[in-house]
């Protein structure tokens, strides 16, 4: 009995290091279906993201012959890009400027005012980047902070609000009065995909940058971000002036449709008929109707949806 142990027990410890190096092989074998899957899963959203970007590429040349249609007329174009932070405004700006002549193309995201710009009149700052004849002028915010951003976190008082609220439709009035084609979209996000592109920007070292310490606070003030997108559009959507709104969820489908209203905009040269300028009504949303479907879920559930 006592001569057999020694061999058990050598058995024994035999047995349980091979148990424990299975485990470490299915451990391995696990992390690296794991990564598999991983790269499996980036290939396929790579192939998808260079088909997107591929079928982008019609309409970017639509956009050149549109560029080239207000040179060529003397006409000037102002786009405002409005919307939550992570709403896909930038990404979109991009998309529509990749192809075009820079020379008759200026995108503008102000800053902070300066002092001396705090105490003129509030719009001259954006005046000063107007287009001349034959240019687009493509603003990643606009004058229209004064009627979101700065109510919401403090940086205007209340009577610099209303005194904006008052004046911007005779201001926007007069611009297209005076000969400018003034388009204002409006890209809708919602608040789970938001804090999804924002945890995606705090872990990818290439989008850290995006993140900033206002953006950090967007979701705890989500409701009232909403409540001045609602005063915004109830007061400023006008016949002569409207918005447009984009549903931003789908960073491609928001693109693509939103290039679309642009080429819709003007009935330019040589437009191609053989493409499809049809807007997706599920995506493009007039201004008018966000405030139905806006006022309709107040009623349903007591406040404001985005």
């Amino acid at each position: 009995m006592n001569k057999r142990t020694p061999v058990k027990v050598d058995m024994d410890e035999r047995a349980e290091k091979l148990a424990v190096e299975n485990d470490k092989l299915r451990g391995r074998v696990d992390a690296l279906q794991q990564e598999l899957r991983k790269l499996k899963k980036e290939e396929k959203s790579a192939v998808t993201r260079r088909r997107e970007e591929k079928s982008l590429k019609p309409y970017q040349a639509e956009l050149i012959k549109l560029q080239n249609h207000l040179e060529k007329t003397h006409m000037k174009m102002i786009i405002l890009f409005e919307g939550r932070d992570a709403a896909g405004k930038g990404g979109t700006i991009r998309r529509v400027t990749r192809y075009m002549n820079e020379k008759a193309y200026r995108v503008v995201a102000l800053g902070k005012p300066s002092d001396v710009e705090r105490t003129q009149w509030y719009f001259q700052r954006y005046v000063q980047h107007f287009p001349s004849s034959g240019k687009i002028v493509l603003f990643d915010r606009s004058w229209y902070n004064r009627a979101v951003v700065e109510p919401v976190f403090g940086f205007c008082s209340s009577e610099e609000y209303h005194h904006f609220m008052d004046e911007v439709t005779g201001f926007e009035k007069n611009l297209v009065k005076s000969g400018v084609i003034l388009l204002k979209l409006y890209f809708s996000v919602t608040r789970d995909e938001q804090a999804h592109r924002f945890d995606r920007r705090k872990t990818d070292p290439l989008r850290q940058w995006k993140l900033s310490e206002i953006d950090m606070q967007a979701q705890e003030r989500w409701d009232d971000f909403t409540l001045q997108k609602y005063r915004m559009l109830k007061v400023t959507h006008t016949p002569l002036n409207p918005w447009t709104i984009i549903r931003s969820n789908d960073k491609y489908l928001a693109r693509l449709n939103a290039i679309k209203v642009i080429l819709n905009s003007v009935n330019y040269e040589g437009r191609d008929e053989t493409l499809d300028h049809a807007m997706d009504p599920n995506i493009v949303i007039s201004g008018a109707r966000e405030l139905e479907l806006m006022e309709a879920e107040r009623i349903r559930s007591g406040k404001f949806s985005d």
